[in-house]
């Protein structure tokens, strides 16, 4: 709980970073805004055609007392949506943070320099950083589809997928995409994806903490544009943290 809160606390500390540097917010917000656009059309076309979705998904439905069709199919649409909403969000911020790449090393040179520096920066090529953010976002996008295509089978559950299966998809996305908010700080240090999960091995809360408001905020429409760099600058001062630098000093 105390490396949750922590995470909790590095995210809104990248908040305040880019308050009192609105240049790099306007930086990172660049990249956002083509994707996030996509993002938003895709989830909107998904919501007006969520209720024939939910009844493909589940032909065995058809004869049942209308009571209980109604409640799978609910139940469906949730789960499938929230599927949706997982893996978009998580290939919204792979691809963002991948095109957006020198946009974003940029920033993470900047924030490191105002607490110390990376001693063990390396310098990339852009188009390195563009195919190692291709790459562990696929590998990343490959690996959520592990937890949350049960947890789209469990979402069929009547009562179970309302209720338990919306916490567990949330904090599935909020890890998955804490790694991605670190990559650029860990590949600036030569470090790939293998690298960025054992780090993050025992600091899971710590994830979860920069994460989960990063995912819950992303949800709402448009918020990306704001959130997602945010997160990005809290993304480095929890690299920063994870990696032990003597730079990072966190009351």
């Amino acid at each position: 709980m105390r490396d949750f809160v922590k995470g909790l606390r590095l995210f809104g500390r990248g908040a305040g970073i880019l308050v009192r540097s609105p240049r790099l917010l306007v930086i990172g917000a660049l990249p956002v805004v083509v994707t996030a656009t996509l993002l938003v059309a895709g989830m909107v076309a998904l919501a007006f055609g969520i209720d024939e979705l939910a009844a493909w998904a589940t032909p065995f439905a058809d004869d049942w007392a209308e009571g209980w069709r109604t409640a799978v199919r609910v139940a469906a649409s949730v789960a499938l949506f929230g599927a949706a909403l997982a893996v978009g969000l998580l290939g919204f911020s792979a691809l963002t943070l991948a095109v957006g790449g020198p946009f974003y090393e940029h920033i993470a040179e900047k924030v490191e320099d105002d607490l110390g520096g990376a001693g063990s920066a390396v310098e990339l090529p852009w188009w390195r950083l563009l195919w190692w953010g291709l790459r562990d976002g696929i590998l990343l996008m490959l690996r959520s589809l592990m937890f949350t295509l049960p947890l789209v089978v469990a979402g069929f559950v009547p009562v179970l997928g309302q209720s338990a299966v919306p916490v567990l998809m949330a904090l599935v996305t909020a890890w998955f995409l804490a790694l991605e908010l670190v990559a650029v700080s860990f590949y600036r240090r030569g470090m790939d994806l293998r690298q960025r999960r054992l780090a993050f091995g025992g600091r899971r809360g710590l994830a979860l903490g920069l994460g989960l408001p990063a995912a819950l905020l992303c949800a709402v429409p448009f918020a990306a544009i704001v959130v997602l760099p945010v997160a990005f600058v809290g993304g480095v001062l929890v690299a920063r943290e994870v990696l032990g630098s003597t730079a990072t000093a966190v009351a």
